[in-house]
């Protein structure tokens, strides 16, 4: 209950700035400015009615126009931000230039006295914040719906049997189906995983925002999955929020051929050698009796097998270490999705996005190949990543 409050504080106060930059800063007192305020109002509302509604079937028509506004706002928060400084330096320039009042009254700070040049310096400032919020949320929602990206990527497993060099993960996560993508959004991410020929799918949580009664027909197209030794996925954290749990989404995927790693592994035979591969369920479980259990999943092995774990976080990485595992495949983070989100990532997760050695396991972290909330990406663009073992 504590956070929900810090969140709505925050939101309050960032629609506060807003209105004082976008709204008081650049109208007169009147009827336009109390239009304007009751609109920034109302924008608030739909933000918190938002969030709800993707719980709500009756609700989800809200998705569109309450996300695109949370991306909009993010950018307008910023941008105006960085432009507090040009402002005030503009603003003082045109106050030196301006007649001392009689009687010594005192200027305002951060404005000039001339009500005109007021008015000048807030609406040249909304303007070019307007421009610059519009521009970068067009350009990320054309990044957002189009195709992923195919990244590919070579790791080396020292002591790895030579029998085992070359095979090929195609690694997937967050594809967060729900209320702002569709059937063909599966379809796409479907047909370009089959493109790599993989030797294995591996699909690393955060599938879906919803319930199998909502959802279902969209994952549909994941039966058509094709590689040459199945696909596997483990359980993100969104999973867990769903009305009914990760249950059913589990059996969901067994029917389309999807096999979840529930705290387990399996072997993968190739070429005459054998790799282990492993998931665990994301840490959100762990309330509800469901998380992560290592010495399950990994315990008992031959341990001169090489073995790769499925784990949505990278978090889980400092776990993985303890039990002896060569590569860890996650994602969750989105590559940050909207910039600057990619710098405080790393207060959460050991990695943003990409390959990286954390506690002597080398982790893959995939951005993942949809989005949650705004269809926006900024400087993290959907990922789809071809894997291969060396």
């Amino acid at each position: 209950m504590a956070f929900l409050f810090v969140v709505l504080g925050v939101l309050a106060g960032v629609h506060f700035y807003l209105w004082h930059r976008l709204v008081r800063a650049t109208t007169r007192p009147g009827a336009a400015r109390g239009r304007l305020t009751f609109a920034v109002a109302g924008l608030f509302v739909l933000v918190v009615v938002t969030f709800v509604a993707q719980r709500v079937p009756w609700l989800s028509w809200l998705a569109w126009p309450g996300f695109m506004w949370v991306a909009v706002m993010f950018y307008l928060f910023w941008i105006l931000l960085a432009l507090e400084v040009p402002r005030a330096v503009l603003a003082a320039v045109l106050r030196a230039r301006e007649p001392v009042p009689a009687g010594g009254a005192v200027l305002v700070a951060d404005a000039p006295a001339d009500p005109g040049r007021r008015l000048f310096i807030g609406r040249a400032t909304a303007l070019a914040a307007g421009v610059g919020a519009l521009g970068t949320v067009g350009y990320g929602v054309t990044r957002a719906l189009g195709d992923p990206v195919i990244e590919r990527a070579s790791v080396t497993l020292p002591g790895l049997d030579s029998r085992l060099s070359g095979l090929r993960f195609a690694v997937v996560s967050d594809i967060h189906l729900g209320p702002l993508t569709g059937k063909a959004h599966t379809e796409r991410i479907v047909r370009m995983i089959n493109g790599l020929e993989a030797d294995v799918v591996a699909i690393v949580g955060d599938m879906v925002d919803g319930t199998v009664e909502a959802l279902g027909p969209l994952a549909r197209p994941l039966r058509d999955l094709e590689s040459r030794y199945g696909s596997y996925f483990v359980t993100g954290n969104h999973e867990y929020y769903t009305a009914n749990g990760p249950g059913e989404w589990v059996e969901e995927l067994s029917d389309l051929g999807v096999r979840s790693l529930r705290n387990e592994r399996v072997e993968i035979r190739h070429q005459g050698a054998v790799l282990d591969l492993a998931g665990v369920n994301d840490v959100t479980g762990t309330a509800g009796g469901d998380g992560p259990d290592y010495a399950a999943a990994l315990g008992g092995r031959d341990e001169s097998r090489p073995v790769v774990l499925l784990a949505h976080q990278p978090v889980q990485v400092a776990e993985a270490a303890r039990h002896g595992v060569d590569l860890q495949l996650s994602g969750h983070t989105h590559g940050g999705q909207m910039v600057p989100f990619n710098l405080i990532v790393p207060l959460q997760q050991p990695v943003v996005s990409g390959l990286a050695a954390v506690d002597g396991v080398q982790v893959y972290v995939t951005r993942g190949a949809g989005f949650w909330g705004p269809p926006v990406r900024v400087g993290a663009p959907p990922e789809i990543t071809l894997l291969e073992i060396r």
